[in-house]
């Protein structure tokens, strides 16, 4: 029988090797700013052309190499940095001419110009699918001038799995802004399709949050600093009052890498309770300087996820120099300096209440002690008197002869024919704008609402409770749908049109779809390359802050797409559902209000469970209740 095992010809090895490394431009982006990085660059140009599945170039000021070295960073596992199998657990540069040129060279066109300061002349080596074309001494500047052409031209299964320019383009700004943020000291900028998108100057790292992501940033910075024995955290955070709905600007760098740690942010998080609403995100962008004989950075391809050997010490210092932050700035409530807890074993240089203040509910820091709780009152009258706050009812409910006070409805016509969004000029009770066919179910009886969260109904076998926000979830969403389905959602214009920045990623994003955004009701005029005009809203949108709205709706659909892999218009429809259900779904209603859910949520399509898969519903039987009271 014939031998079947053989070695791979080279070219194929190197697509396979590229399959780990080159997912997507983005991702030759990030390598080869940080070869450059590695080189010493002071000015580093990035140029990208339709998000660069057709060129893209970097241009820095770097050592440059020699001819040899020029001709070997293309060969396979041709590194710099290491030399023994120690040296993989003391790596802190982040790649030097070698680890993934050979992978990008594998599928594109590319050409590399590059000459050491030392040298009167430099060298060009251009290859194609790993097959070299030339190599010639040629006049260029001291540096190197790399471009990567035609990205996956010779794989086009892989070329056809690359998304839209926006999808792609998101991409390129997170690892643009990721490397600048970590490298301030270091002259940056980008161009796309000849449109300059960040021109920024070297400096302090203040300073290029700033530039990054807007002036508004000066006012919320609040500087964070820690440093012990183990490991040091270095940065910024941003006030409280300045959280947003959106989570993106969040940043974790180890030994100046940037990471993915759901660890550690859990850790700022917690530092943040109580001080910042539920469902909104601090800023942060912080540092963690630490030997790297405690992680392990070759954990993923990508290097973003890394193991620490003490996560928990991680985490507790982490969590203390927020607090730090948070206390320095007068952001948090006075803290009792007089507490006894024991955590020095963590800190050796400091032993500052707020350094030793880790959560003891999170089950992280080891051994503390709590100080006893004052006692309560003894006042019984007090505490009963507490047991019935909130339940008088508002006279804001009532006219001025006592009788009970309905909200105006407001009704909206939709042509099916016509594909343009219907714009009425009206804010108000948009929510209760078509009242279905009434509907034979058991939901027939008296109806009230229990903390403004709850509606009770008096059903023939027991008694029904539906999660009042589960059900706006539910109604909402089979509207929003139907208006992308249909491309005929209402639009309520506003009275003065308002200016929305974002982020780069996050405007990229909204390009990508604009057309659905659009369908559900918002009107939007592109002005610059990060900020749009809003001229309306969707009809039936709660009253908020247009940024916010946008802002939350687009973290809610990044969040859908990152974890439920869904279609555009279900991911859309969930995304603006779940964004306004949380602002309806806690509010008091009137019977009319309460009554018109009931039948709504009956009338959906799935009426026991929110599109996220949360009950909406359940019925206690007379059975069930009287269960209650045996003992």
């Amino acid at each position: 029988m014939l031998d079947i095992i053989q070695l791979l010809p080279d070219s194929i090895a190197n697509q396979i090797a590229a399959g780990e490394v080159v997912q997507r431009p983005a991702s030759v982006v990030k390598e080869l700013l940080e070869n450059s990085i590695d080189a010493q660059a002071k000015q580093i140009q990035l140029i990208v052309r339709e998000a660069g599945k057709t060129l893209i170039q970097i241009i820095d000021d770097g050592i440059g190499m020699s001819e040899t070295d020029a001709r070997m960073c293309f060969e396979r596992h041709a590194t710099s940095k290491i030399r023994s199998s120690e040296d993989l657990f003391k790596i802190k540069t982040m790649g030097f001419r070698g680890e993934a040129m050979a992978s990008i060279a594998a599928v594109a066109q590319v050409e590399m110009r590059t000459r050491r300061i030392t040298d009167e002349l430099g060298i060009l080596i251009r290859l194609e699918a790993s097959e070299l074309k030339a190599q010639e001494v040629v006049s260029t500047p001291p540096g190197t001038n790399i471009q990567v052409k035609n990205l996956f031209y010779n794989v086009p299964a892989r070329r056809n799995f690359l998304k839209s320019n926006p999808v792609e383009m998101r991409h390129i700004l997170d690892e643009f802004q990721r490397i600048a943020l970590a490298n301030p000291d270091i002259s940056l900028s980008l161009y796309h399709n000849d449109s300059e998108i960040y021109n920024l100057p070297a400096g302090k790292l203040s300073r290029r949050i700033v530039d990054l992501f807007g002036k508004s940033y000066r006012e919320q910075l609040a500087s964070c600093e820690e440093e012990t024995s183990f490991v040091s955290v270095r940065g910024y955070v941003g006030k409280p009052e300045f959280a947003k709905k959106t989570r993106g600007e969040q940043f974790f760098y180890a030994n100046n890498r940037y990471i993915k740690n759901g660890y550690l942010n859990h850790a700022v998080m917690t530092a943040f309770e109580g001080l910042i609403p539920e469902g909104t995100h601090p800023f942060y962008v912080l540092f963690i300087e630490i030997d790297p004989i405690h992680i392990d950075i070759n954990v993923h391809p990508t290097k973003t996820e890394i193991k620490f050997d003490d996560e928990r010490t991680v985490y507790a210092i982490v969590q203390a120099a927020v607090r730090r932050a948070m206390s320095q700035h007068n952001l948090t409530p006075s803290l009792d300096f007089e507490t006894d807890v024991n955590f020095n074993r963590l800190f050796e240089r400091d032993n500052s209440p707020f350094s030793r203040n880790v959560n003891q509910q999170s089950g992280f820091g080891g051994g503390f002690s709590v100080p006893e709780k004052t006692p309560l009152e003894k006042s019984n009258l007090t505490n009963w008197n507490k047991l019935y706050e909130g339940l008088n009812r508002s006279f804001d409910d009532f006219d001025n002869n006592g009788n009970r006070q309905e909200p105006q409805q407001v009704k909206f016509d939709f042509d099916e024919d016509n594909q343009e969004p219907v714009t009425v000029q009206s804010r108000a009770n948009q929510f209760f704008d078509q009242k279905p066919p009434r509907i034979s179910t058991e939901s027939e009886g008296t109806t009230f609402q229990i903390h403004n969260r709850y509606i009770v109904s008096q059903v023939k076998s027991g008694m029904l409770v539906i999660d009042q926000r589960a059900a706006y979830e539910r109604i909402l969403y089979g509207k929003y749908l139907q208006n992308l389905q249909k491309r005929n959602g209402a639009s309520q214009q506003l009275l003065f049109p308002k200016t929305v920045k974002l982020t780069s990623a996050d405007f990229h994003l909204v390009l990508e779809i604009q057309d659905e955004i659009r369908n559900l009701g918002f009107m939007l005029n592109v002005i610059g390359h990060d900020a749009f005009i809003v001229n309306g809203i969707p009809a039936d949108t709660p009253d908020e802050n247009e940024q916010e709205l946008i802002e939350g709706l687009l973290e809610q659909f990044k969040q859908n797409e990152a974890e439920l892999h869904l279609d555009k218009l279900d991911n859309l429809a969930r995304s603006m559902a779940k964004r306004s259900a949380g602002r309806f779904g806690n509010h008091k209603l009137t019977t009319l209000e309460m009554n018109t859910i009931v039948e709504q949520l009956f009338a959906s399509s799935n009426p026991s469970y929110s599109p996220g898969g949360s009950l909406t519903m359940k019925i206690l039987s007379l059975s069930d209740m009287a269960n209650l009271f045996l003992k």
